[in-house]
């Protein structure tokens, strides 16, 4: 049984945020550093994870199961934070609940089509990511459009790895190896991180690079974009936290390159809300994909009063470790069956 929305939302109720495993932490993060007084719950599915082997059908139900979940538990908007689920769910999801923000994230095609010097971009993603209808079509807009050619690489193996936290691994090395190395080989100079969970074995896939090839390679992440398009979402509907400083949110001209939004209304274009690292010969970064914690565990932010409460499928202390090796932050977790 799906839940029913609340009618009228309250502006203190908490942000839903979803993923199959712990990936969607690297959109998390930018979250609670654009909006550090929003309360959030993050619910990592590891119990029916990965979404990327799964069949669209149960992709949807399942995501309307977590979605219903989070509401339930007083949401007053949904973030998608895995790719996999929004190319199979997002439209049902919007179709539920027609009168809530509902964000979900895609492959930053458009920034990586400005971004490429040669014209040649490989996607790394899911193989449900780059099967997708929706997927295809946006990636055949965005080609005529820029006369980009899309090198489409699906990764089984990856996330599963990363949900082990295995982020420095011989075993994540080969598959990263096995690839990357063919998309670089055929020219691309710039590289879009399809899945959630790929900023977290950046520093890897940046050896990986300066091993393959002497050229400068750009790599895309739109997790900031996601994040600032949350909060134009937020402060149009009246449902920024009061706690909230808006003299910062920008509401209008949000970039939306990379994140979904079909069905609802978007501003913006650029690829300037999008993250974009620059990767020497020798794998080093131009610009840091994760800025370093404060001791309140958002980057760069001052400790504030807004909770987060974590969710699993699986292992309350699994996410727990997540919680505190990738992002530096303790927040309570519960183990719930869904």
């Amino acid at each position: 049984m799906v839940a029913t929305a609340p009618a009228i939302a309250s502006a203190t109720a908490p942000i839903g945020v979803f993923d199959s495993g712990v990936g969607g932490l690297s959109v998390l993060r930018h979250i609670r550093a654009q909006l550090p007084h929003e309360h959030l719950l993050y619910f990592a599915d590891s119990g029916f994870a990965p979404y990327g082997d799964k069949p669209e059908s149960v992709l949807v139900e399942r995501s309307l199961a977590v979605a219903g979940f989070l509401i339930a538990n007083g949401a007053k908007a949904l973030v998608v934070a895995c790719n996999t689920a929004t190319v199979a769910a997002i439209k049902v999801l919007r179709a539920h609940y027609p009168d809530m923000p509902i964000v979900g994230v895609e492959p930053g095609l458009k920034p990586a089509a400005a971004a490429s010097r040669n014209g040649k971009v490989g996607v790394l993603a899911t193989s449900v990511t780059v099967a997708g209808a929706k997927f295809l079509l946006l990636r055949d807009q965005i080609s005529a459009a820029s006369h980009t050619q899309f090198l489409l690489q699906g990764c089984p193996g990856l996330v599963d790895r990363i949900e082990l936290g295995e982020l420095d691994s011989p075993a994540i090395r080969a598959l990263l190896e096995r690839y990357a190395t063919p998309l670089l080989d055929q020219g691309a100079d710039t590289l879009v991180l399809g899945c959630t969970h790929y900023p977290f074995v950046l520093a890897m896939l940046g050896e990986v690079i300066a091993q393959a090839t002497s050229r400068e390679i750009v790599l895309i992440d739109t997790g900031d974009a996601v994040a600032r398009h949350l909060a134009r979402l937020l402060a149009t509907a009246g449902l920024l936290n009061p706690g909230v400083d808006t003299s910062g949110v920008d509401t209008s001209g949000v970039d939306t390159s990379g994140v979904d939004t079909s069905g609802v209304e978007a501003s913006g274009g650029d690829a300037s809300g999008v993250e974009a690292s620059s990767l020497d010969a020798h794998g080093n970064s131009a610009s840091a994909m994760m800025p370093a914690l404060g001791e309140s565990g958002t980057a760069g932010l001052a400790p504030s009063s807004a909770t987060l409460q974590g969710f699993t499928s699986a292992g309350a202390p699994a996410l727990s470790r997540a919680f505190a090796n990738l992002l530096g932050i303790a927040p309570p977790v519960r183990e719930v069956l869904i």
